[in-house]
């Protein structure tokens, strides 16, 4: 069974930095395309960023040259390295796995969440 566990979520003030971490159990996290996706207060989810399996990174203009996706192949982790954090970056990250590259709807499984509150 796959499941996935994020943690790392808390409150920071704006401008600050945070890394999310995303356990993997049940798949191999390195061979699977791997996302990051958020729903912030009141809205939907939205797509941050993804991983491939050959390394190969993506990311959303809200995120692009802030966030950081990467994985540790060996503890079968997710990350992602959250800079320059801003107010609207507020709510609940998951990371996912499967699903189309863009999807943040679209994924064969997602974890339960880690909240970040950016608010000095």
């Amino acid at each position: 069974e796959m499941q996935l566990v994020e943690s790392g979520g808390g409150l920071v003030q704006p401008g600050g930095s945070l890394r999310l971490s995303c356990a993997a159990s049940g798949f191999t996290l390195g061979l699977s395309l791997m996302k990051w996706v958020r729903q912030a207060p009141g809205k939907g989810l939205e797509w941050l960023s993804a991983i491939r399996s050959d390394g190969r990174t993506y990311y959303s203009d809200l995120v692009k040259e802030r966030f950081t996706i990467s994985r540790d192949n060996v503890k079968n982790t997710l990350y992602l390295q959250m800079s320059s954090l801003k107010t609207e970056d507020t709510g609940v990250y998951y990371c996912a796995a499967g699903g189309s590259l863009y999807g943040a709807r679209d994924f064969d499984s997602r974890g339960q969440g880690t909240t970040v509150t950016v608010s000095s």
